[in-house]
């Protein structure tokens, strides 16, 4: 399965993470961030993240240069300073086997917390989801403490990295991620002269 580009909604460089977490909430997007901070192009190094979301919540996010999704993968492009965050809009069917996946998901606040450093806009989020979801943070901070063993956190993380790697070839986002790299310099320009949606098409392949 792959996950389609969508509707490219937008693409800007924002100051911080919080002000795009805060629209996608109060917009209820149901579809992708795409974020790459602007430093890291500046020292010639690549770094490009995604957090998707369901009705605003986010549900999965996938660090494209390390191959590690879940929190794990949050905090490889949680880097402060200007961020390119290009918005895409995609069909909840679309997304549906993805956030199935439990190594991918994050808690609804994570993404505010890690990317943002915004405590309030992380319980605001997590306020917003479902119960179901809202349950995700408590449980999250329940295993915090077998997570403290080195060993246990090292062999989590390879298995993460190896289904990570699959998942992601399967369901084509490293392909969706490079093509916004491409479209970077077009949205500027569309942004510029005109704020409505751009429709970029279906499946990237």
């Amino acid at each position: 399965m792959r996950i389609p580009r969508g509707e490219l909604r937008r693409s800007r460089v924002v100051d911080d993470a919080a002000a795009v977490l805060r629209t996608v909430l109060d917009e209820e997007l149901t579809g992708y961030v795409v974020f790459e901070p602007q430093d890291a192009l500046l020292l010639g190094e690549t770094t490009r993240g995604v957090v998707t979301f369901e009705d605003g919540i986010p549900v999965l996010a996938y660090d494209t240069e390390r191959e590690v999704g879940g929190r794990d993968g949050l905090e490889g492009f949680a880097v402060t300073g200007p961020t390119r965050a290009a918005v895409h809009a995609v069909d909840a069917d679309a997304l549906a086997d993805a956030h199935e996946v439990e190594a991918f998901r994050v808690p609804p606040g994570e993404p505010a917390r890690v990317l943002a450093g915004d405590e309030r806009l992380a319980a605001k989020t997590t306020d917003a989801a479902p119960a179901a979801r809202r349950e995700e943070g408590r449980d999250q901070s329940a295993v915090e403490s077998f997570l403290a063993d080195a060993d246990a956190i090292e062999e989590i993380r390879s298995e993460a990295r190896e289904e990570a790697r699959a998942r992601a070839s399967e369901w084509g986002l490293d392909d969706v991620l490079a093509d916004d790299a491409d479209d970077a310099d077009d949205a500027d320009d569309a942004d510029d002269a005109d704020a409505a949606a751009i429709d970029v098409g279906p499946d990237s392949r």
